[in-house]
């Protein structure tokens, strides 16, 4: 026995039409959501900054190392970038007073990398909260009158990191763009990892001694950039408050 459907064309391409449609609505809401959810941050507590909304930030950290350091400076003061944000770890700051002092000179913005660079995600609360104050106590001593940021040394953090953070006064830094440059893959995927970076990022570069092409990347990644946005310190980037963060899990 034979059975047939009959079909009304007309109803099924509006019914297609609907579908079609509410797909990209739902899209579209996504999409924006996606964009502006608080996503980094506790709750209703205190929040990590991966992202601004005005120029770009050109970060480095700085945990280890006699030799990245002022080749990279060399780089940024050449290029006449004025704008730049350093995270320090204390230990290698107490080490290297005079490399310090010409960050400070030029005009560069610092911040805390905690420091011992341990993982503060393996620390209690008290060992966190001290290896932050003895960051900051060897930065004031080298006439940095101010120190509002920290980022996490390792780049890890819990809730605990950013309560104890808020409670001393300090915004947690992340990034929304990593450079990869620590793993040393060639200046070429250096420049190709920075490269689609748009307004309002945060760049992840270091000057530590295991970053040993960055300084060579540096120079066409700057151009890039200035191409695309103001190179701004992270004080400016994140200014306005309409910054973004991610839920710690």
């Amino acid at each position: 026995m034979n059975f047939f459907l009959a079909v009304n064309g007309r109803r099924v391409k509006q019914g297609m039409f609907v579908v079609l449609i509410s797909f990209f609505t739902a899209l579209l809401f996504f999409s924006q959501s996606s964009l502006y959810i608080p996503v980094f941050s506790t709750k209703d507590g205190p929040k990590a900054i991966y992202k601004g909304d005005k120029g770009i930030g050109l970060t480095f950290n700085i945990g280890w190392g006699d030799v990245q350091a002022e080749p990279i400076l060399d780089v940024l003061e050449e290029k006449e970038v004025r704008s730049a944000t350093f995270f320090l770890s204390g230990a290698w700051a107490e080490k290297h007073p005079d490399t310090v002092k010409r960050i400070v000179d030029l005009g560069y913005e610092i911040g805390s990398l905690g420091y011992a660079y341990e993982d503060y995600t393996e620390l209690d609360d008290e060992k966190v909260r001290g290896d932050i104050l003895k960051s900051i106590e060897i930065l004031k001593k080298q006439d940095i009158k101010e120190i509002t940021l920290l980022r996490s040394p390792t780049g890890h953090f819990d809730e605990r990191t950013l309560k104890i953070a808020d409670q001393l006064g300090l915004t947690v830094i992340h990034w929304s763009v990593n450079s990869q440059d620590w793993k040393n893959p060639g200046t070429k995927e250096i420049i190709e990892n920075v490269k689609k970076a748009k307004k309002g990022d945060i760049i992840l570069m270091h000057a530590s001694d295991a970053a040993t092409q960055t300084a060579e990347a540096l120079p066409e990644i700057i151009s890039i950039l200035k191409g695309k946005d103001e190179l701004v310190n992270l004080s400016v980037l994140i200014t306005n408050g309409n910054v973004k963060t991610k839920l710690v899990p």
